[in-house]
């Protein structure tokens, strides 16, 4: 853990310019304001006051003022600029009398931690982000064109992209990062770069780092790196599949040699309490319109509720892996997701699942998009919301969700999302000009 101290003797060492206060709105947008040097001791010892109007989704104008908390532990140097010496910090919201701002995404998240602890678990996560690198037109544009025709782990030169990958993982070594793997994935000019699990808070803050990092190294060579679920149409979308465990006095508690798949009581628990929030927590792991384009039948993205301990067509997937590596990998979130609410409320739905000994539906190890109707009905098995409208409904009857979220986080997310159906809906898109055009 650091202290302030510790940041005051890291900047003079590394001879930093700037530092860059970071935080996210509550659609995981992550906002920016950078102090010189000199004013660092005044914020560290009063807070940053910015004016929370502004942030899509904060506060109203006639209660504007906000200060941003530096979290000490956050702060790491960024090291794509050359000519400074440049750092940052993620903040925590606050209102002016002091109080933690009932907005402030990252507060969500903390509330679900500090209940967790209460129960006695660490709840620890591993995200596997994905994402897209396109070229970019002549007026610097993104385009859906992508720079090579490369599937599931090839290599150069098929992979025309493996240069800029490498140069991420360099830089996000150089930020800290414990990266475990990166590779080509299964769509062209698609991506993949694991980095190692860490508590909830770090793991948050990691998928917003990481995701502004892909995008910078990605600019330097003349790319878009893009987090969008679904680019292409008939190219696998990008997930962010989430690995989850709890630990109790530095043991995984979701592992239990006697059992006959390895897992605990409470891993099954945990697991019930993830499968029967799953529609109602949708909107929050899959928050746009374009999220449900990536989960239907025939990619390799979860459509059902189900789970397994093999195949990778349900929702919940358990991995090989047992000991200290037990997990359970939730299949359906994707990258544009705010990292911190998403984990909140995954976190919560299972903690729910053990106070209630929530027990999940049996294991479905045959391959469900070949079930039929009939077969899928006759085994109890429910699809995910198919569109954000759905999506939506599903939260508003959900009031674990709902209560997790607070009422100024879903008052404000619910408005909108509702704008955001309803602009989609009312747009013709160039599918209809195709389709009806010439034939009506």
């Amino acid at each position: 853990m650091k202290t302030y101290d510790d940041i005051r003797r890291l900047v003079e060492e590394n001879n930093v310019s700037f530092i860059r206060l970071q935080f996210v709105d509550i659609f995981g947008h992550l906002k920016n304001v950078a102090i010189p040097v000199a004013e660092l001791d005044r914020v560290l010892q009063d807070g940053m006051v910015f004016d929370g109007s502004s942030i899509e989704g904060f506060v109203r104008i006639e209660e504007s003022d906000m200060h941003l908390r530096p979290d000490p532990n956050t702060f790491t140097i960024l090291p794509w600029y050359k000519d400074h010496v440049i750092a940052r910090m993620i903040c925590d919201v606050y209102r002016p009398d002091g109080t933690p701002f009932e907005g402030d995404p990252r507060r969500i998240l903390r509330n679900a931690i500090e209940e967790a602890e209460a129960m006695g678990y660490q709840f620890y996560v591993g995200p596997e982000c994905e994402f897209f690198l396109f070229h970019k037109d002549e007026q610097g544009c993104p385009t859906t064109q992508t720079h090579d025709q490369a599937g599931y782990f090839d290599l150069a030169p098929t992979d025309n992209g493996e240069l800029a990958r490498i140069e991420m993982v360099k830089t996000l070594m150089n930020m800290g990062f414990k990266i475990e793997a990166a590779h080509h994935e299964s769509g062209p000019g698609q991506h993949e770069i694991d980095f190692k699990y860490s508590d909830a808070l770090n793991a948050a803050d990691n998928i917003v780092t990481f995701k502004l990092a892909v995008k910078v190294i990605a600019q330097q060579f003349g790319l878009h790196a893009t987090f969008m679920p679904k680019p292409i149409g008939t190219e696998c979308g990008s997930g962010m599949h989430c690995n989850m465990s709890l630990f109790k006095d530095s043991t995984n508690a979701f592992f239990d040699p006697s059992d006959k798949n390895g897992l605990s009581q409470e891993a099954y628990w945990f697991m019930g309490g993830l499968m029967k929030h799953a529609k109602g927590m949708c909107a929050i792991t899959n928050p746009l319109v374009n999220s449900y384009k990536r989960l239907v039948p025939g990619y390799e993205a979860p459509v059902y509720i189900a789970w397994s301990m093999a195949n990778r067509s349900p929702l919940v997937r358990i991995p090989s892996a047992r000991g200290v590596g037990t997990r359970l990998e939730l299949r359906h979130p994707d990258p544009t997701c705010n990292p911190y609410l998403a984990l909140a409320v995954m976190l919560k739905c299972g903690l729910e699942g053990i106070r209630n000994k929530t027990t999940p539906p049996v294991a479905v190890d045959k391959n469900i998009y070949q079930m039929t109707d009939a077969d899928l009905r006759n085994a109890g098995i429910e699809k995910l919301p198919q569109n954000l409208s759905v999506a939506i409904n599903a939260l508003k009857e959900d009031e674990l969700i709902k209560q997790t979220l607070g009422k100024h986080i879903l008052e404000n997310f619910l408005k909108a999302k509702a704008f955001e159906w309803a602009d989609y809906s009312g747009a013709v898109h160039p599918w209809e000009i195709e389709r009806y055009l010439k034939m009506y």
